[in-house]
């Protein structure tokens, strides 16, 4: 069986949406005649925890797991957060504190002395520990994931050395990350992002991302051999049981994951707050369930429209528990970003395949041209509406209101997603190895 090493920082116990690529993807590698090999970290400061994923980790996979150094404690003292608070992305923050000087501190900091991002301190010991490691443990290809893309510079570094293929895995952007422009970056710590990141994208024997639009924009940069391979979901009973449960006798809207700012669809709000004023079993029939992390400014738009009565919030929870969630609603939220947002064409979340994967109708606030768009019409799997349509929006709910009081509101059919379950990627993901290594570049 031929060996791969992946270079992670998410891994189980880490819960969220940075870990499920890989812990699925690797799941699938041994009956492809592949054995992961996982590097990750040991002591990290992850953003949410889920210990019922470790379930997942394939029996044959071997996992190192290294000591982390991240520069959080410090980070929580100097800004007053309390022991438990996890930290956003960047440092950066969207609560009303967010204009402090400590913080704006913090973020220059970050942005200039932790680059690519406050994971570097992990990549020279790693280099150290995984050069010894392959010499004696040799494997046939490394792949890096990234974001935390120090990921990268330790796959880089790696290939270097000792010329073992490479694929740097982009699951999200590196200089075109929507905080990339937050950090407060002086002209010279810019520069050195962006030539690290060319570096990656010219030195990987295969860059690879989740979206169309991000593997144009990542050729943009200067990269070649860009592959496109979705994240997927699973198609098993494990993980999922695909026949739809019982409803709440509730027109049940939900969301599930982490809910920015920038990505709250004020519109949204407004056009389910005339429905319910306009349509007196809408009223008495809706529920909409907020499951995650939500921004506060979500909270104050919803109060705002007066539909705090209509709305459950719920903290993050287990993976198996989501899909649950999932198959109990009446209807998906997808909440992109803003169509003028620059990469919001090409936004293809996990969260949309895992959407599929339920059955259920989704709807979608975002670009209607966009990849996601695209691959909701092609599955026939719900309907998309421009993040500032709110006439539209409000049409659609209605609409869709109507169906679910007719017993017509229906998703997808298995047969049209199949191509987008996490077996069939994976299989894409070792044809493109296997040639990898048979020719090269």
């Amino acid at each position: 069986m031929k060996r791969v090493l992946i270079i992670t920082y998410y891994w189980p116990p880490s819960g969220g949406s940075g870990v499920q690529r890989w812990l699925k993807m690797s799941k699938y590698f041994p009956e492809n005649g592949w054995q992961p090999v996982i590097y990750t970290t040991d002591g990290a400061e992850y953003p949410v925890e889920d210990p019922t994923l470790e379930k997942d980790v394939a029996p044959e996979a071997e996992v190192i797991r290294r000591p982390i150094i991240e520069p959080y404690t410090f980070y929580k003292k100097f800004t007053g957060m309390k022991k438990g608070d996890k930290v956003k992305a960047g440092f950066t923050t969207e609560e009303a504190k967010e204009n402090s000087w400590k913080d704006k501190l913090s973020i220059w900091i970050r942005g200039n002395l932790f680059i690519p991002d406050a994971r570097c301190w992990w990549i020279r010991p790693s280099v150290r520990y995984l050069k010894q490691y392959l010499k004696e443990h040799p494997v046939d290809a490394i792949i890096s994931t990234g974001p935390p893309h120090s990921m990268h510079l330790i796959a880089l570094k790696l290939h270097k050395k000792l010329n073992i293929p490479w694929i740097a895995d982009f699951r999200d952007p590196w200089t075109e990350i929507d905080y990339y422009n937050q950090l407060h970056l002086t002209r010279h710590s810019d520069r050195k992002h962006h030539k690290l990141e060319h570096e990656v994208l010219t030195q990987a024997d295969q860059v690879v991302t989740v979206a169309p639009d991000g593997a144009r924009r990542l050729e943009a940069l200067g990269a070649r051999n860009v592959k496109t391979i979705y994240n997927g979901f699973d198609w098993n009973n494990e993980d999922q049981d695909t026949a739809s449960r019982p409803l709440n006798g509730k027109f049940n809207l939900t969301y599930i994951g982490v809910l920015s700012k920038i990505q709250n669809p004020e519109n949204l709000w407004e056009a389910i707050g005339e429905l319910v004023e306009e349509n007196e079993s809408f009223g008495k029939k809706l529920q909409i369930n907020m499951i995650g992390q939500i921004d506060h400014s979500v909270e104050m738009v919803i109060r705002n429209a007066k539909l705090e009565q209509h709305v459950v919030f719920k903290p993050y929870i287990p993976h198996d528990q989501v899909l649950q969630e999932q198959q109990a609603a009446s209807l998906l939220l997808l909440l992109l970003m803003p169509d003028s947002t620059p990469r919001a064409k090409g936004l293809l979340t996990g969260k949309l395949f895992e959407y599929l994967s339920s059955g259920r109708p989704i709807l979608c606030i975002g670009p209607e041209d966009g990849d996601a768009a695209h691959i909701i019409s092609e599955t026939k799997a719900g309907i998309t509406v421009g993040f500032n349509d709110k006439e539209k929006m409000k049409e659609t709910i209605k609409a869709l209101f109507n169906q679910y009081e007719t017993g017509t509101l229906q998703g997808c059919d298995s047969q049209s997603i199949e191509k987008y379950s996490r077996k069939a990627l994976t299989g894409e993901f070792v044809e493109m190895m296997d040639k990898i290594i048979r020719y090269g570049k």
